[in-house]
This record gives structure tokens, C-alpha cells and sequence, in this order.
């Protein structure tokens, strides 16, 4: 195995630990839910194997959902933001294109780009996942609430641990 495929395993289970024993718990006004977890999936590397990227998004969310006892609903959400990232990365890539081995992450492309990459990615898979709660849009406007702020928390809290764990500034 390699040294990137280890560490990206060790993170997989930090993530899934930090948000099972930590976040399960911690919501702002009863409105704001904090889902870090979705940040691996995001913060994985650019060149990341489209179906490898399914299946690690499938074991997030599952994990995730064993432990919410959620039945399926985060990994639901979670597959279709690995199923939808391929294609908003083409969509959002510079002119230059992406360096070979970059990941997307605001060390690598700057906080202006980690926002347009990461604000949709989040609101998708908060929609699903609140949308797939209330088993459909008869609570439309409580579940965009909850979209809204959970997605705030959720990139708050995402960029602020970028900032404090960047070591090799640009």
C-alpha cells in the first residue's frame, strides 16, 4: 500500500469517529446540523477513481447510517454527491486545468474556488437528506431551514479546519 492510500484510509475513520462521537450530537437552534463527514468525500483527491469514489462514499454512508440509525438516508445522500462531484469538477475547472495530484482544498485552489466547489456539492447532499426524512416536500420550507443552516454549519466548519490544520501554506 502506499503512503497516500493509508493516509486516506486513517482519515476515512477519523472523519467517521469525528462525526458518529462528537457532531451526532451538536445542532445549533435545533435547525443547524452539522454532517463534517460529507468533507471527506469532498476533500478527496481530484484524480480519485470515479468508482472507487462510489464505493467509499457508499461505506461512509452506511457507517454513518449504522449509527444514526437512519436507514439508508446518508447513504443515499452520500452516493449522489460522489455520483455528482466528477461532473461539477468539470464544470467549475480552471482554464489551465488542475495540477496533477491536486486535491480540493483551500491550501491547493484558494478559499473563493473551495466555495464554489464545495457550497453545491453540500446543499445536494443536504437536500437529499433532508427531503428523504420528511419523505417528500410536504415540509418544504422547515426542510429548506434546515438545508440552509446545516449547510452554513457544515462549510463553517469545514473551512475552519482547513485553516487550522494547513501546514504547507501556497
Amino acid at each position: 500500500m502506499t503512503r497516500s492510500l493509508i493516509i486516506q484510509i486513517i482519515s476515512f475513520f477519523a472523519y467517521l469517529l469525528l462525526q458518529v462521537l462528537l457532531l451526532k450530537n451538536l445542532v445549533l437552534f435545533n435547525v443547524a446540523f452539522c454532517f463534517f463527514y460529507v468533507a471527506f468525500i469532498l476533500l478527496l483527491p481530484l484524480e480519485t477513481n470515479s468508482l472507487s469514489l462510489l464505493v467509499v462514499s457508499f461505506l461512509m454512508g452506511f457507517l454513518v447510517d449504522v449509527f444514526y440509525d437512519s436507514l439508508g438516508i446518508h447513504t443515499a445522500a452520500c452516493v449522489l454527491v460522489a455520483y455528482l462531484r466528477k461532473y461539477w469538477l468539470a464544470a467549475i475547472t480552471p482554464q489551465g486545468g488542475y495540477d496533477a495530484g491536486a486535491s480540493p482544498a483551500i491550501a491547493a485552489s484558494g478559499l473563493q474556488w473551495f466555495i464554489v466547489y464545495a457550497l453545491p456539492l453540500l446543499f445536494v447532499h443536504h437536500a437529499a437528506l433532508f427531503f428523504i426524512e420528511a419523505a417528500g416536500f410536504g415540509l418544504f420550507w422547515h426542510s429548506m431551514l434546515k438545508i440552509i443552516g446545516s449547510v452554513l454549519f457544515t462549510l463553517t466548519l469545514m473551512v475552519l479546519f482547513q485553516y487550522l490544520s494547513w501546514t504547507n501554506r501556497r
